[in-house]
């Protein structure tokens, strides 16, 4: 009766895995073909030779250029492609500022919770059974702590965005969670990285100079330390509202003792 009980159950894991890996393969003929069919075309170089046929599809097409463009970014930050902080330049320059932010705040979380998902199908349940056992503790503070560890590493530039899509994929925290809290942690550098774009009068501009062509350097390291502080600052509250709250889990009862106090008294009567 084992035998036949654990037949179906390896039979579907063998399914699973084979589905898995056609969603991995999946995913890497995207990267390869995006890279291979768009990788020259989506250049600062190619689109600086394409400026004015841009501006004029965006007069012809109001509402389809929106679409086109949510669409692109999340292939880029679903895939963990790299390029976009300079997408996020010329949406800036493309759109100006704030219908720049509205149309990068939501694709970048779009894309953002893509990956994540895509992590967690591919990889999770493999870590979770894996090391399980040695996550618990790691599981349970983001279980009770998640949203706020998540929206610190989104405020610090140091780490990579498209590191915390993958890793907290593989931890328990919830798919709604994690996206309206990347919505809120990465609007600040959004808003920054769009402003910066739809300050440069022309993509010639941007391709020769950057983001150094409407910041300087000295603001961009200003901009860097600032967005450091802003994630730490709220971990150094944290750590000083728990050393202020008085630990009253670990007072006893009025009128009760402690097991231990108990032992106690017992051996020294």
């Amino acid at each position: 009766m084992s035998h036949s009980n654990g037949k179906p159950r390896d039979s579907k894991g063998s399914t699973d895995l084979w589905k898995k890996l056609l969603v991995l393969a999946v995913v890497l003929v995207a990267v390869v073909v995006t890279y291979v069919q768009f990788g020259d075309w989506l250049t600062l170089e190619s689109l600086v030779a394409r400026e004015n046929q841009l501006r004029q599809f965006q007069a012809d097409h109001p509402i389809l250029v929106y679409g086109i463009a949510f669409a692109v970014y999340v292939g880029v930050t679903g895939l963990s492609l790299p390029g976009a902080a300079a997408l996020t330049l010329l949406y800036g320059w493309y759109f100006g500022l704030l219908r720049g932010v509205i149309v990068v705040s939501f694709a970048s979380t779009a894309g953002a919770t893509l990956a994540f998902l895509l992590s967690r199908y591919l990889f999770g349940q493999v870590v979770q059974s894996r090391f399980g056992a040695r996550l618990s503790g790691f599981n349970q503070a983001l279980r009770r702590e998640g949203p706020f560890y998540l929206f610190t590493l989104r405020l610090i530039p140091a780490v990579p965005f498209f590191v915390i899509n993958l890793v907290m994929g593989l931890t328990p925290i919830r798919v709604l969670t994690f996206w309206w809290v990347s919505q809120l942690g990465m609007l600040a550098g959004t808003t920054v990285y769009v402003y910066a774009g739809s300050s440069v009068p022309s993509l010639q501009v941007l391709a020769e100079h950057g983001v150094q062509a409407v910041l300087t350097a000295g603001q961009l390291t200003q901009l860097v330390v600032a967005f450091a502080l802003l994630g730490v600052f709220p971990l150094v509250v944290r750590l000083i509202v728990r050393k202020l709250r008085p630990k009253t889990d670990a007072l006893p009862a009025a009128g009760k003792q402690q097991p231990s106090v108990r032992k106690v008294q017992e051996v020294l009567s």
